[in-house]
């Protein structure tokens, strides 16, 4: 028979463990544990039965046995997360009691628990089908991590020492500069007033910053002995940290003992109790952190003030230093000698006797009741009076105090009586001082009276004579008295003496008395700041101002750093220099201002308070009285509700005060702008003045001109604050020019001024224009019709003219002339750009007549080779500056300089091709024709350096005489040489050969001696080009010698002297030029040494003169040659174009005949 299926009872009891205890709260430490850093102590358990043991200690039987299963502790606490919350029905640590199975299941016998009642196993394997199960193996406990130790709090000790050290052990206590725990290992350092305990390498570091001196100078003075603050308490502290002690001092780099307090050495403290107050007691207990328990000591036995009795009392109730008193009657004797002290016990002396008697002064007038410490030396005194009977009285008593009245007792001659003050007085009476048997000499005392008078002075009338002596007698400031022999005193000192004024600088002589009554003063002023710093002394001699001078020299002395300087509590200002003004300065609050002295520094804040509610806009955020005068209504963390005005929502913002303006609105609207002519759209709200830009136009009130502001409101415009203000502009009737007067409407206009309009006038032939003023008005015509008499430009021109027609020469002629040198050329080449920045700067030079000398900018060596031979080009001096790389050029204008090439670089880079491609196509002639064309000049070869055109022109003219054959027209080439070029017209070239072959020799010779150069025949063509010349080897000529010569290497240019004849107008162009011959080697010749004159200025004006007499004596006219277009012509070439207009045919003395007479009629 089947047995019936069991039934499985399931009974589970509550958890005391689960459902009793809440959950607990995670620990938020920093992986420390409460007790200290890797502490093992254990965490209380969750059940009311471990609350108090420890992890390390097992539970008893019976707790296991009601509570469940428990596993040991582990020891140190695990670190992670989680360690320490507890679940309900989850272990937390071996304290928690497991979770027992309490119900009941049918099985077999090997089923069965120990005490014999089928139970379940909570760590039973998993049930797999097939295999054997063994009751006894049961799987050991899971080994769980100990809960985490608690992290201690701080501690709540009542006195500093236990709560310092317990916080220390409990790594609780923080340094206060680098926020770093203090260990028992750390080395550490407490400061004395404070007792705030800091590392000491962080407060070594604090004390050596210069941020933590107090070492800001007060008032000018100079600074303190170093301190530093601590900054715990911020007072300053005159000792560094050095090294590493124990609370008491005692031990050095002391070690961390276990049983001991942090830090301490463990010996007595012994250190002087200051706290509440000084005792002889030292601290009795363990070296501590912070300050001493007070004293529990008895203090020794002291009598009160006045010794009658004796007291004993606690060490911290003896007042060592002040004594006590009994509170009975002092009793001791004045020092007067009849009375006693009526005082309660007292300290010290019982000072003077305050007890009211009779007294009686000495001369008897004056009886009243006076303090016994008031009376003088008591003195017996005795005077004789006549009783009521006639009979004499004799009076005695004793003087006490002396009254302020004379003593005015009759002398024995019952006339004069006693002028003393108050004295004591006798029984007897005094003889009167000026009886005769008393009085023997004059009243200085030099003089017997039988020596004065001739008779003896019978009574104590007659008069005393006089002697003739000086006083002498000793004044008070030393001096004796100077006037002669008198009665009474000796009165003021009239001696002359130096007496200073007040402040010590000025001195006078003056009488000496002067000088004793006040001092006088000077007319200076002292300037001296008060201390305030704000103000000036102000006084007229002022008495401290030689002080405060001493006192600021003192300031500024050196001191060494540690050198104890003392320090006046006062800053050390003069009485004199102490400001008494009221400060006045508004204080911080707006509302009040400084009623202190006038002072340095910052005012102190207002002591008035505000006893009403300071609420925010809004009323939401209210601060409550009493307030602080100034305090400004709180910040309200909530939203503005102001409205506005054009009806937007208001843009988010917290509520604020009247002075402060909401957001502007954001939203953009159609506005229509301010003159009503055009509606914007997309214009911010909150704009007002939206303005479209165009002209207003409307008509002024003058009716003639119109508005010319721009968009603007209606009745602003430019009439409308008075008249119209622009110019009338209506037309002049004299001149047709816009009036310039103000606007006059609607009278006519004036014209009673000059017209101030420009107008040009020209010659006939318009070559000559000038600019000029109309100056035209009602009363004259002014310029508009005038006209300027044409010249002698003039009439050249015009002969030129009628020449070039007759000469078939095209109109568009301009002379190629090219005023730079060939390496100016090929240097301007390299670098166009940047060299033509350098020629403008030069030109702007050239024209500016205050600037002598221009310094350019450091630059390569190339590029100031190029400005040196650009200076050259247009007659400056220029010499390099300073050394590398700060080498720059300096250019300086010197009388040889006379105005900057007519053409530019460009323009003669330009020409120069132009020529290149000449030559190049006369050359090709020239190979093609095998007849040599006759010479029409002269070429001077390698000419002298500053060689000028005047200089040659005088020498052809000696060599030529007074009537020259022919005439030369001097220019000065690109490649350096000078042409003369033959412009006297012959009968044909071949007789201007002829001629010049015949020259040549004496010509040659004169230039030889004068070193000009080397001269040659040579033939030019209309723009002075070289076709031919002498020298030349072949056939060829023309274009092709030109360009031989420019392929010709540079010649070195000779350094000239001091006394080098030169011209003020015409110069030599190049230094450098190229193209000359190759120097021959020439055998030397002796050096002629020229004396260099001390003013070469007046030795050029003296050169000059001669040269102009020389002219004048040849009868040849010299003019200005210059190198551009527009150039003046000899007075030969106006007798050629005379000449060629009429064409007269004549010999070639006639022609110069001619010349010269149209010289003369020019000159």
């Amino acid at each position: 028979m089947a047995s019936a299926p069991q039934t499985a009872t399931l009974q589970v009891p509550p958890s005391p463990a689960t459902d009793a205890q809440p959950r607990q709260r995670r620990n938020n430490g920093r992986g420390r544990g409460q007790s200290g850093r890797g502490g093992a102590r254990g965490r209380p358990s969750v059940g009311s039965q471990f609350a108090l043991r420890p992890a390390s200690v097992a539970p008893s039987n019976t707790a296991s046995q009601s509570e469940g299963h428990t596993q040991p502790s582990q020891g140190r606490a695990r670190r992670g997360r989680g360690n320490n919350l507890v679940r309900p029905g989850r272990t937390s640590g071996a304290a928690i009691p497991t979770r027992q199975f309490g119900g009941t299941l049918t099985s077999g016998d090997d089923g069965e628990s120990q005490n014999g009642q089928p139970s379940l196993q909570a760590e039973a394997r998993e049930f797999t089908p097939g295999q054997t199960y063994q009751a006894g193996a049961v799987r050991p406990p899971r080994k769980q991590a100990p809960a985490r130790p608690r992290r201690m709090s701080k501690s709540s000790a009542p006195d500093i020492a236990t709560r310092v050290q317990e916080d220390i052990d409990n790594h609780q206590y923080e340094c206060p500069i680098c926020t770093s725990e203090v260990l028992r290992k750390s080395k550490v350092w407490s400061c004395h007033t404070c007792w705030t305990v800091f590392h000491l390498h962080c407060i070594k570091q604090w004390a050596s910053n210069a941020g933590s001196q107090d070492q800001q100078p007060q008032n000018g003075q100079p600074p303190a002995p170093r301190h530093w603050r601590c900054p715990g308490c911020n007072l300053p502290q005159e000792t560094k940290p050095s090294s590493y002690t124990c609370w008491c001092g005692k031990d050095h780099d002391p070690k961390s003992i276990t049983g001991l307090p942090p830090h301490s050495c463990g010996q007595t403290c012994g250190k002087a109790r200051a706290l509440p107050k000084k005792c002889p007691h030292p601290c009795e207990i363990m070296c501590h952190a912070g300050p001493c328990p007070p004293c529990t000591h008895t203090g020794p036995k002291q009598s009160c003030f006045c010794g009658k009795e004796m007291s004993q009392k606690k060490c911290t109730e003896t007042r060592y230093e002040d004594g006590w008193s009994c509170r009975q009657i002092c009793g001791d004797i004045m020092p007067c000698g009849e009375h006693t002290c009526q005082r309660e016990c007292h300290e010290g002396l019982c000072g003077a006797c305050e007890v009211r008697i009779d007294a009686r002064c000495y001369c008897g007038k004056e009886e009243k009741a006076l303090l016994c410490a008031d009376r003088d030396d008591d003195k017996a005194c005795s005077r004789i009076y006549n009783g009521d009977g006639g009979d004499l009285v004799t009076k005695t008593w004793t003087g006490i105090f002396q009254c302020p009245e004379t003593c005015e007792r009759p002398f024995s001659c019952g006339i004069h009586t006693c002028q003393l003050p108050c004295h004591a007085q006798e029984s007897t009476v005094v003889q009167c001082p000026r009886s005769p048997e008393l009085v023997s000499h004059c009243p200085c005392g030099k003089t017997l009276l039988s020596e004065i008078i001739q008779g003896p002075r019978i009574t104590c009338e007659d008069p005393i004579p006089n002697c003739k002596e000086s006083c002498m007698k000793p004044l008070s400031c030393g001096h004796p008295c100077q006037r002669s022999c008198h009665i009474g005193p000796c009165g003021s000192c009239l001696e002359k003496v130096s007496i200073s004024c007040r402040c010590g600088r000025t001195h006078n002589i003056s009488v000496c008395h002067q000088g004793q009554t006040e001092a006088p003063m000077c007319p200076r002023i002292c300037h001296t700041t008060l201390n305030c710093g704000r103000h000036e002394c102000g006084e007229h001699c002022c008495s401290g101002e030689r002080r405060a001078l001493e006192r600021q020299a003192s300031k500024r002395k050196l001191r060494p750093l540690g050198a104890e300087v003392p320090r006046p509590v006062d800053d050390g200002f003069e009485a004199e220099h102490i400001c008494t003004r009221v400060c006045g300065r508004p204080l911080k609050c707006g509302n009040h201002t400084c009623q202190e002295l006038c002072h340095k520094g910052p005012c102190g804040s207002c002591l008035e308070a505000v006893f009403d509610e300071i609420s925010c806009n809004c009323g939401r955020t209210v601060l409550q009285p009493p307030l602080p005068c100034g305090t400004r209504a709180p910040p309200c963390r909530y939203m503005c509700e102001r409205p506005k005005a054009c009806g937007h929502p208001q843009v988010a913002h917290n509520c604020h005060e009247d002075d402060e303006q909401c957001p502007k609105c954001p939203f953009l609207v159609e506005k229509s702008c301010v003159c009503g002519k055009k509606n914007l759209k997309n214009q911010q709200c909150w704009f007002e003045d939206v303005k479209c830009g165009e002209v207003c136009g409307r008509k002024l009130k003058c009716g003639s001109h119109s508005c010319r502001k721009t968009c603007h409101r209606p009745g602003d415009c430019e009439d409308a604050a008075g008249k119209c203000q622009q110019p009338c502009g209506k037309p002049k009737r004299t001149c047709d020019h816009p009036c310039e007067d103000q606007c006059h409407a609607p009278y006519p206009c004036k014209e009673d001024k000059p017209c101030p309009h420009k107008v040009i006038i020209t010659c006939e032939c318009q070559h000559k224009k000038k600019e000029m003023r109309c100056s035209a008005s009602k009363d004259s015509e002014g310029n508009g019709s005038k006209s300027i008499e044409c010249d002698d430009e003039c009439a050249r021109l015009e002969r030129n003219r009628k020449l070039a027609v007759a000469l078939n020469i095209d109109k568009d002629h301009t002379d190629d002339h090219i005023p730079y040198s060939q390496t100016t050329l090929g240097l301007f080449a390299e670098s166009p750009k940047w060299s033509q920045e350098q020629e403008r700067e030069l030109r702007v030079f050239a024209t500016s007549t205050d600037e002598k000398r221009l310094r350019f900018k450091p630059m390569s060596s190339a590029q100031r080779t190029f400005l040196h031979h650009l200076a050259e080009d247009f007659g400056f001096d220029s010499e390099s500056m300073d050394p590398e790389p700060h080498r720059h050029v300096l250019v300086l204008k010197t009388p040889k300089f006379v105005s900057a090439p007519n053409k530019t670089l460009r323009d003669c880079v330009r020409i120069r091709q132009t020529q290149k491609a000449a030559a190049a196509e006369a050359q090709a002639k020239a190979k093609s024709s095998t007849i040599r064309e006759p010479y029409n000049g002269l070429l001077i070869l390698s000419p002298r350096f500053a060689l000028t055109i005047d200089e040659l022109e005088t020498e052809i003219a000696t060599v030529l005489g007074p009537v020259p054959r022919l005439a030369f027209n001097v220019q000065f080439l690109s490649t350096g040489d000078v042409a003369l070029k033959v412009t006297t017209p012959l009968e044909g070239e071949k007789a201007v050969d002829a001629a010049l072959r015949e020259l040549k020799t004496p010509i040659g010779l004169a230039f030889t001696v004068q070193k000009f150069g080397s001269l040659q025949l040579a033939r030019f063509d209309d723009s002075l080009n070289v076709l031919l010349r002498e020298s030349d080897s072949t056939s060829e000529g023309g274009w092709s010698q030109v360009a031989a010569k420019a392929a010709a290497p540079k010649r070195t240019a000779v350094q000239p002297s001091l006394n080098v004849r030169q011209s003020s107008f015409t110069i030599l162009g190049s230094l450098n030029a190229t193209g000359s011959k190759p120097k021959k080697i020439e055998p030397k010749r002796k050096v002629v040494k020229e004396d260099v004159v001390d003013d070469w200025e007046v030795a050029e004006m003296e050169v000059e003169a001669k040269e102009s007499s020389s002219a004048n004596m040849t009868g040849v006219a010299v003019v200005q040659v210059a190198d551009g277009p527009g150039a003046t012509t000899t007075v030969v070439e106006r007798a050629q174009d005379a000449a060629a207009n009429v064409q007269i045919k004549a010999s070639a003395s006639e022609e110069v005949a001619d010349s010269v007479k149209t010289a003369e009629d020019a000159q």
